[in-house]
């Protein structure tokens, strides 16, 4: 409970950073918020309350890295809106002697071919655009409860004749008492710099900081895990500056000099709309001794607050998952909707290399 009390101080803590401005927009290399696997992808993007084999788990929270995950190598990929690719690749291996657990990863995305044109829309040329990120990582038991672990990425962005290159790091501590089945975890996720910039001013652009705390539970009786996510902690208005809102902004006004309406009062309904985004649920149905069968379901209300359409129901915001393990592979689907017109559905595999050669 002592764990409990000082993840939910932190998070008053954070969250009075009174910024109020959306997140989308305000940093470069938006592809590392992408989920890195399917799994994640079904439990509403992000995961850094569970510890078990899967490799992919360290992309998000290096503190998870176990024995479990050694000579582990997962590969995942996307069919992501507007038929747009992206993956991840995953390797895991456990030194046993130091008991440390490091593990490897490539994040991939390619926006596709475009076509070049001059003012008059003449084709000029063609051009693609794609970004990558390598990254490295480890974790450490340090007793029965308390594990940590850090990332360092290497981000790669090439658009058209603009590119740039940065570092990233990504700090993380979990807290697991398996006699209870309770997890809780603080992450904080790139932090880092632009090495180089795409324009030749050098103003550096922020990263996609992403500082998390979660906690999961794994009910006694029931083959059933819950777990709750809060992101985006470092700052606390992350609402779309709605246009709508914006009443009486014509350029041709009687008083030019007059104060605009007071539509930056925020209203109840407003305010716990802000509190909910900054949170991500899911669960999980675990089937079998070794988890053989695993069915995700996930809700992200940030996602659905972006891109829901007024007046009109949408799947927006949830996600869902099925895992199977077939023979020494597991296989894994993930389906998050984005938009009603907007999905994304992810295809994982993944295998112990030791296992492999043994059947």
């Amino acid at each position: 409970m002592r764990v409990l009390s000082i993840l939910t101080a932190l998070s008053i803590l954070i969250s009075t950073d009174l910024l109020t401005a959306q997140i989308g927009g305000n940093s470069v290399y938006e592809f590392m918020r992408l989920p890195p696997s399917a799994r994640i992808t079904g439990l509403g993007g992000s995961l850094i309350t569970v510890r078990d084999g899967d490799v992919t788990l360290a992309a998000h929270n290096p503190a998870a890295l176990n024995a479990q995950m050694h000579n582990v190598i997962s590969f995942n990929q996307s069919i992501h809106m507007a038929g747009i690719p992206y993956g991840y690749l995953a390797y895991g291996h456990h030194l046993d002697k130091i008991g440390l657990t490091l593990h490897g990863g490539l994040q991939y995305i390619d926006y596709g071919k475009f076509v070049s044109t001059d003012a008059a829309g003449n084709d000029l040329s063609e051009f693609r655009a794609s970004e990558y990120a390598f990254s490295v990582g480890a974790g450490y038991q340090a007793g029965k409860y308390l594990s940590f672990g850090a990332n360092a990425k290497t981000m790669l962005s090439y658009l058209e004749g603009y590119n740039s290159t940065g570092l990233a790091f990504d700090l993380a501590t979990m807290f697991s008492d398996t006699a209870h089945r309770i997890t809780a975890s603080i992450v904080i996720k790139n932090l880092g710099t632009q090495l180089s910039t795409y324009t030749r001013d050098k103003n550096h652009e922020n990263l996609p900081l992403d500082i998390q705390i979660g906690i999961a539970h794994r009910l006694k009786y029931i083959p059933l895990r819950f777990s709750v996510i809060a992101h985006n902690l470092q700052r606390w208005g992350i609402r779309y500056d709605d246009p709508a809102r914006q009443e009486d902004q014509s350029l041709f006004t009687d008083n030019p000099d007059e104060e605009a309406p007071a539509q930056d009062k925020v209203t109840a309904g407003e305010w716990f709309d802000n509190f909910f985004r900054h949170f991500i649920f899911n669960m999980e149905f675990l089937f079998g001794k070794k988890e053989n069968v695993r069915v995700a379901i996930g809700y992200n209300h940030l996602r659905r607050g972006e891109l829901t359409v007024k007046g009109l129901g949408t799947l927006g915001g949830f996600s869902f998952g099925l895992g199977v393990k077939v023979k020494q592979f597991r296989i894994d689907y993930g389906f998050a909707a984005y938009h009603m017109v907007g999905f994304s559905h992810q295809f994982g595999v993944s295998v112990n290399i030791n296992e492999f050669k043994k059947g």
